[in-house]
Formats: structure tokens, sequence, C-alpha cells
């Protein structure tokens, strides 16, 4: 015998519930109700206020105008002389020494360095042995000592031979004047380079998950494939950052080479201004060489970065082109909502 479901009492006076969930603080008024509010009437979101960032941003502003006002309008810099030995060919033919000497010592560094790095990393003790005294005897020595020696090689070793060690000597030779000074310059950073070189390269590969080798081994990929393919790609992002900075560093160092008579940047400005005692402006003249070539630099690094970030990043950063636009937008929309804002609202008739 199937039960008979009883229905629920009714009841007409029963009326909707006391709550209206579709008007905020259950109005029964729903969206035109009496209270005046609308359902979708939400608070506004203000960002917090940091007066102390902007304080300290105009502290900053104003130190930063006051440096620069008193360089620009210091007679003592001499800025007409400045511009008047900026691109004489004494100073241009040293500029190109020093990008040629920045050039060869980092190019030949880091070929040095990452053989050095590949023996370090090796299984072989004797090879790991070697590299390691390498690093620890260069990046110990002051980089003016190993020129110093490097230049005076003549009175360590008055005649050098090639032949077999404890044996004879096929073919002799005398060191007098067997470096110039440009030479000297080139081989004490280049030894010097590849020593700092070798840690960068070894560190960046480091920087690579060991399952990634070992996966690349078990598809049947060779040593040299995994390091051009896997291992390389992906230690660069480590590598570039630093080596960037050494690049920059190797940039201002080569100026240490004056002491050895090397008409590089520095030291051709010294030989004008010995010449006409105006230091100063030509010391500033060095100094904005040195700055705009940085900056180039610096922003090559940035590429480059940027390049080697594909594939580990979301979103690649920003160029500063991009920046700039992005800035504009953000600019010419926060103009538009203020203007909005200060619109006179609309008031609703009512029914």
């Amino acid at each position: 015998m199937a039960a008979t479901p009883h229905a629920l009492p009714t009841s007409p006076q029963a009326g909707p519930p006391s709550g209206d969930f579709g008007a905020p603080g259950g109005d029964p008024g729903g969206a035109d109700g009496p209270s005046g509010h609308t359902a979708d009437a939400l608070p506004q979101i203000v960002a917090r206020r940091h007066p102390g960032r902007w304080l300290a941003a105009c502290a900053a502003l104003l130190v930063f105008a006051m440096v620069l006002n008193s360089v620009v309008r210091n007679r003592a810099f001499q800025w007409n002389v400045v511009s008047g030995y900026f691109t004489t060919p004494a100073v241009l033919d040293g500029l190109v020494l020093t990008l040629w000497l920045t050039a060869a010592v980092m190019v030949l560094g880091f070929v040095l360095g990452t053989l050095l790095a590949v023996m370090r990393l090796s299984a072989n003790p004797v090879l790991r042995t070697l590299s390691w005294g390498y690093v620890w005897i260069f990046r110990s020595t002051p980089l003016l000592v190993q020129l110093l020696f490097w230049f005076n090689i003549g009175a360590l070793y008055p005649r050098l031979g090639i032949g077999i060690p404890f044996g004879p000597e096929f073919v002799t030779f005398k060191t007098a004047n067997l470096l110039g000074a440009a030479a000297t310059a080139l081989i004490g950073l280049t030894l010097h380079e590849a020593a700092y070189a070798a840690e960068v390269v070894r560190g960046g590969i480091l920087t690579v998950d060991a399952g990634q080798t070992e996966a690349a081994q078990a598809l049947g990929l060779g040593r040299r494939r995994v390091l051009q393919r896997i291992v390389v790609p992906q230690a660069m992002r480590s590598i570039v950052p630093t080596a960037g900075n050494m690049l920059i560093g190797t940039l201002k160092g080569t100026s240490i080479v004056s002491v050895l008579a090397v008409q590089d940047l520095l030291y051709s400005v010294q030989l004008v201004y010995n010449r006409t005692y105006q230091v100063i402006p030509l010391l500033m003249v060095a100094t904005l060489w040195y700055i705009a070539v940085t900056t180039l630099l610096s922003i090559g690094q940035f590429y480059l970065e940027r390049h080697y970030a594909r594939g580990a990043a979301r979103e690649l950063p920003p160029t500063p082109v991009q920046r700039l636009r992005r800035r504009a937008a953000t600019l010419r929309e926060r103009l538009r909502t203020s203007s909005a804002a200060g619109a006179p609202p609309l008031v609703k008739g009512r029914r």
C-alpha cells in the first residue's frame, strides 16, 4: 500500500522572506526602492597613500638638481675646453685602442676561461688541480703586479727555449725586446680575465639541473651536443649578467695599462693635459667617453639577457620603449578616470 504524501499547509497571508537578498541591507524596494541605492553600487577601492615615498622622491630630486647645477655652472670644469677636445684625433685614437683592447681581452679571456672551467669540471684529477691552481694564482695576484711582471719578463727570463724538458732545446730566443707595451697589456689582462671567466662559466654550468643532462643522455645525445643544445643555453641566463659586469669592468680596467705607456684613452688624455695643464677638463673628456661606451654596453647586455630569458619567464621583461608606452597609457587612463569622476552625477527620475 503506497503512502500518500501530505502537502504542507499554505497560508494566503504568508509573504516573502523578511530580507530581500537581491538588494543590499535587505531593502525590499529592490534596485529602485525608497532607500535610493542601486544594487550594483559597490564601494570604490582607493589606493593607499604613501606620503613618505613622495617626500623621499622630492628630496632626492632636490639633491640631484643641486648637484647638476653645481656641475653645469662650475667654471672650473671649463666645458668649452671639454667640447673642444672631445673629438680630437688624439683622444679618438686612444678610444679606439681602449675598445680594441677590451674586445680582445674579453674574447681571449672567455675562450681560455671556458677551457679552464671544463677542466675544473672534468673527472680527471690532474686537470682539476691544474685549473684550480691557475685560478688561485691569478686571482690572488694584483693586476698591476702581473702587468709589471710581464713587462719585465726580460729580467726574469733573459732567454727562453722550446725543446724537451730536462733535455735539448730546439729553438732559443732572447726576451729583451720580445714584448712591447701593447702586447704586454694584452697578455696580462687576458690571463687575469681568464681566471675570473673560468669561475663565471663554471658557476653558470652548475646552475643547470643535473636532471637535464641525465635526460639528454638517456635520449642518446652525445656529451658535446648536450653541452651545446642543453647546458649552455640554460647556463647563459646566469653567465650573461656577470659577463656583462666583467665587460664593463674590463673597459674601465684597461686604464691601468697607462702605467706601461700604452696610449689608451686615459694615457692619451694625460699626454694632452701634461702639455696644456688643463687637468680637470681633459679628465672630464675621458669620463664622458667612458660613460657613453658603458651606456651602450649596458643596453646591449639588457637585450642579451632578454634574449636568453625566453622560455624561462612567463613574460619577457619590457624594453625601455615598452615601459614608456605603458606609463603613458596608465597616465591617460588616470586622467580619463579623474575627469569622469569630477563630472556631475546623473540623477534618476522617480517612477
